[in-house]
């Protein structure tokens, strides 16, 4: 069964950067689309970005120009850059399959709290 289980969340003043990572088993991690999404409470899960087998990234508008999305597929492992956080950037991340469901299975998440 695959599991995803994230790391690198943490407390950072605004403007600064963190770097998160999700390692993958259970799957044959380079068949995967990778996907980075994040919850805030009360709201629903947002798509950050993604990454394709071949490693080429793709984002949402609010992640463009300051998240990088990269992988390491002999590590089953993949990360997301963010750099000049915002407050509303704020959430608990987790990584999936690109298109996974809210029903699907998701990991733990990592806690971003972006604060002056």
């Amino acid at each position: 069964q695959v599991q995803f289980v994230e790391s690198g969340g943490g407390l950072v003043q605004p403007g600064g950067s963190l770097r998160l990572s999700c390692a993958v088993s259970g799957f044959v991690f380079s068949l995967l689309v990778m996907g980075w999404y994040r919850q805030t409470p009360g709201k629903q899960l947002e798509l950050v970005g993604h990454i394709t087998r071949d490693g080429t990234p793709g984002y949402v508008e609010s992640a463009e120009g300051r998240f990088t999305i990269s992988r390491d597929n002999a590590k089953s492992i993949v990360y997301l850059q963010m750099n000049s956080l915002k407050p509303e950037d704020t959430a608990k991340y987790y990584c999936n399959y690109f298109g996974a469901r809210p029903d699907s299975y998701w990991g733990q998440g990592t806690q971003v709290t972006v604060s002056s």
